[in-house]
């Protein structure tokens, strides 16, 4: 019987299960950047890396500030000067992220009147910033953030601080996300049900995967709501 839901943001709610180095790499294609894939993975590392051991993010920046700076930083990997494609770039993901989030604010105030719900995310100080600017922060009970919390995903660790915020039983939880490696996994080592966003994900997360261990597969954010009503109608339980 799930009683309470904790979700993953990143690939998750803002881009309905295509995982960031899929849709920037789209965006550099789109825009006719002359860089093999390779160069743009180790670019997209480094890039994940400078924000994650680096202060260059304030906690009031926007999703749009943070892509700006990750941008950069893979650009001066790979040193690139070419300020109109990297606006190309911006507008180009911005766009996907609006259409994905104005699709998942109607998932998230239709669980919200349900369950509570509990963000848990690899973040960079600032996930709060981000859910106010997209007028989603309200839905959500309490926020996991590991930069805030000093522990990362694939961490169960994190996954158990959310079912602490929660104030449920972990199997009374339910983790979404995109991620196989970073969400499902802990999510079931943390003692929760899970639901995997199974979409376009990132090739090294993909990498001996069990599909057994995800308790559900979606390809869409929006079929959360009606995933976990037939869980619970399992259980003779009406939502």
């Amino acid at each position: 019987m799930i009683k309470g839901v904790l979700i993953d943001y990143g690939g998750t709610i803002d881009t309905n299960g295509k995982h960031w180095a899929n849709v920037i790499w789209n965006a550099y294609m789109e825009v006719g950047m002359n860089v093999r894939k390779e160069q743009f993975m180790q670019a997209y590392a480094f890039g994940e890396k400078a924000l994650a051991i680096h202060p260059l993010i304030k906690p009031h920046y926007t999703f749009d500030e943070v892509l700006r700076i990750k941008l950069q930083q893979q650009f001066d990997f790979l040193t690139i000067v070419a300020a109109d494609k990297l606006e190309k770039i911006v507008t180009h993901c911005m766009t996907l992220v609006a259409a994905s989030i104005g699709e998942a604010r109607k998932t998230l105030a239709a669980l919200a009147t349900q369950y509570p719900l509990v963000l848990v995310s690899n973040f960079y100080g600032n996930i709060a910033a981000v859910l106010t600017d997209f007028q989603i922060n309200s839905y959500f009970n309490a926020i996991v953030e590991s930069a805030v919390v000093g522990v990362r995903k694939p961490n169960p660790e994190i996954y158990k601080l959310g079912v602490k915020a929660i104030g449920l039983q972990a199997e009374e939880c339910v983790v979404v996300g995109d991620s196989f490696k970073k969400d499902i996994l802990p999510g079931k080592e943390a003692g929760c049900q899970t639901i995997w966003l199974n979409v376009d994900g990132f090739a090294e997360d993909l990498e001996n995967v069990n599909n057994a261990i995800a308790d559900r597969q979606i390809t869409d954010f929006a079929q959360v709501p009606s995933c976990i009503i037939e869980w619970n109608e399992r259980y003779g339980i009406s939502t």
